[in-house]
């Protein structure tokens, strides 16, 4: 199914039954993402994903990107889906998307899960973002899905997980946005401040990281919490910046116990 949000056409699918969750990704936008962790979702929600303006079935925009217009373009989703209000779980940029929703429009979200995000880029992930450019402007498209997994998984994972790895980066390869989108989401990114978002926030919120998470480190995410109104923290031991794939079992069970104290009043499971 599709979504119009402006000259966009916002790729958009539902899986499971219960109460509605969004699953966001992150930087890649696809919702594919989340596959690793969609059955143990579906169980128990009604799972809203959709693949971000510029990636996967949605519509390759060639416009400045910025995470409040990827904010916009998820509620013109949830607006087509018929979706009122729901859980958001939000990867990255899914978290930065998950801060501006929760703030700006209050009475979508449910609760909130701020899964390995940020709300003020420091040198650390300045860093990595700067490089992932620098490869993405002087190598091109497929070097940049190669060196992906650098920033997203531990070693320990890569080393055992190397083959699928490489199916993983020749499927990217294949269906690559140009780079011109992939840069201008990373510039989008960049210039976030999702400071100025975080007091307004009002829902139950969970901020999850990994303590291995290079991309977007632990402290980030203790800079969140101590901004937010009674924040639930949880730093799974290993997993990287992509947590929920590496560790699936420990990130459901985390933001499955979250969820489910926090269930939402006249919507049937």
């Amino acid at each position: 199914m599709f979504a119009k949000s402006g000259d966009a056409d916002i790729h958009y699918e539902t899986v499971g039954q219960g109460e509605p969750l969004l699953l966001v990704a992150g930087l890649g936008g696809a919702a594919s993402y989340w596959n690793p962790n969609l059955d143990a979702f579906a169980k128990h929600y009604s799972v809203l994903l959709h693949d971000h303006r510029g990636t996967g079935k949605s519509s390759r925009s060639e416009v400045a990107q910025t995470v409040e217009l990827m904010t916009d373009d998820l509620l013109r989703v949830m607006d087509d889906a018929k979706v009122a209000c729901a859980h958001f779980v939000g990867h990255s940029t899914g978290g930065a998307i998950g801060q501006v929703l929760a703030a700006r429009a209050p009475e979508r979200v449910a609760s909130l899960v701020l899964y390995a995000t940020w709300a003020e880029l420091d040198p650390q992930m300045a860093m990595c973002l700067k490089l992932r450019k620098r490869v993405l402007r002087s190598m091109g498209e497929a070097e940049y899905h190669r060196t992906t997994p650098v920033f997203l998984y531990p070693p320990y994972y890569v080393r055992a997980n190397w083959p699928v790895l490489e199916q993983e980066i020749a499927a990217a390869i294949e269906n690559t946005s140009p780079a011109t989108i992939m840069d201008s989401r990373v510039t989008g990114i960049m210039q976030f401040d999702g400071m100025q978002y975080l007091k307004k926030i009002s829902c139950p919120t969970m901020v999850l990281v990994a303590e291995d998470d290079i991309l977007t480190p632990p402290y980030l995410s203790d800079q969140i919490v101590g901004r937010l109104r009674s924040p639930t923290i949880v730093k799974l031991p290993r997993g990287g910046h992509a947590v929920s794939r590496t560790e699936p079992a420990a990130f459901n069970e985390a933001v499955l116990n979250f969820l489910g104290q926090h269930r939402m009043q006249g919507v049937a499971a």
